[in-house]
C-alpha cells in the first residue's frame, strides 16, 4: 500500500495502487457498496463522491476529504488547463 497519494491523476488511477492485493469483488464488500462502483472509479468511468470518501478513507486509513479533494482538483485543472492558454495571450498595446 502507498503510504503517499500523488497529483494529477485521476483518483481511480491513485486508488488502484492502493488495492493491488485485493480484487474488485472483495474490496467492494469491504467498502459495502456493489463490485460495479469500485470497478467504475478504477476505470475512470465514475468520480469519488463524498459518501465514496468516507468509506475509502475508513477502509484505507487516509484522512477523509483525501479522495473527494483529489476528484475536486481533478475537475479544476479540466476546467483551468484551456483557459490558461488564453489568459497567457495579451492583445497587442
Amino acid at each position: 500500500m502507498p503510504t503517499r497519494l500523488r497529483t494529477g491523476l485521476h483518483p481511480g488511477e491513485e486508488l488502484r495502487e492502493w488495492l493491488t492485493d485485493i480484487n474488485v469483488t472483495d474490496a467492494a464488500k469491504q467498502l459495502g457498496v456493489t463490485s460495479v462502483a469500485p470497478s467504475r472509479v478504477l476505470n475512470g468511468a465514475a468520480a469519488i463522491s463524498a459518501d465514496m470518501d468516507l468509506r475509502l478513507s475508513k477502509a484505507l486509513g487516509t484522512t477523509p476529504g483525501t479522495w473527494y479533494s483529489m476528484q475536486a482538483q481533478r475537475r479544476f485543472r479540466a476546467k483551468v488547463q484551456p483557459l490558461s492558454l488564453n489568459w497567457c495571450i495579451r492583445p497587442p498595446p
